[in-house]
């Protein structure tokens, strides 16, 4: 029933964002592209650090696009509900599709980037199997996953403005407990619950699992992931059906 209204929503997020732009959409591409370059340079060439016989550009940027897109998502999506409240007092519809039209646009985002990805394999020479239809399917938890959070931060920052602040602390000490830019293996086998019980790393690492090791994602650490997401989006769905009721006396 809302979906004309979520694409309407989706396509001002992606053309508003680089609307007055001179490359328009190839930031979409650029930034992270150049982030890997850097990140690739200092962690491979400086500190010397293993890539489990994969390029280190193509092992990074597999960790870095989906840390981006749950990152970007959850800043873009925080301050829905502020930038939106002439919307939200004049008309009434389902609140959460600002923040599932935001994810969208990023969503696009991410898939441009993964172009480049893929590009990146014909270029080492990184052969591909069927297993890289799974994904999607990774994608399809992570989007849940990263969904649920959105929901939740962007009530919060309603009601409480320094949640925005807060998250940025906390998703810089989430970056480094994250395999982005190194591999789970190189840790002591007893440290490694702590990547078992983080969902970014058990979705990067089921994606690199998927696209160069040419096996099934582990579904032992990757049940995991899914069974904190369905966890989550619940969670989330109450907190946010409680919380909206007020969103149009609280903007």
């Amino acid at each position: 029933m809302y979906w004309p209204l979520i694409k309407k929503l989706t396509l001002r997020e992606i053309k508003a964002r680089y609307k007055q732009s001179f490359l328009g959409f190839f930031w979409i591409v650029l930034n992270p592209f150049f982030q890997m370059i850097i990140m690739s340079f200092v962690f491979s060439k400086i500190l010397k650090m293993g890539s489990l016989g994969v390029p280190y550009p193509l092992f990074i940027y597999a960790g870095l696009l989906p840390w981006l897109f749950m990152v970007n998502s959850l800043q873009s999506a925080m301050n829905v509900f502020v930038s939106d409240a002439s919307l939200i007092k004049k008309i009434y519809f389902p609140r959460e599709i600002l923040v599932l039209s935001t994810l969208l646009a990023k969503t696009f985002d991410f898939f441009l980037s993964f172009l480049i990805f893929i590009l990146m394999m014909f270029f080492f020479k990184v052969a591909f199997s069927p297993f890289i239809l799974f994904f999607f399917l990774i994608f399809l938890i992570e989007f849940l996953f990263v969904y649920s959070l959105a929901l939740i931060l962007s009530s919060f920052n309603l009601y409480y403005r320094d949640v925005q602040y807060l998250f940025n602390l906390i998703i810089t000490l989430w970056f480094y407990v994250t395999p982005v830019i190194y591999a789970v293996e190189f840790f002591p086998e007893k440290y490694r619950i702590v990547f078992q019980l983080n969902p970014m790393a058990v979705f990067i690492n089921a994606y690199r699992q998927v696209l160069f090791g040419g096996n099934f994602p582990k579904w032992s650490s990757f049940s995991i992931g899914v069974l904190l997401s369905l966890i989550l989006f619940f969670i989330a769905k109450k907190i946010f059906s409680k919380l909206e009721k007020n969103f149009a006396d609280v903007v």
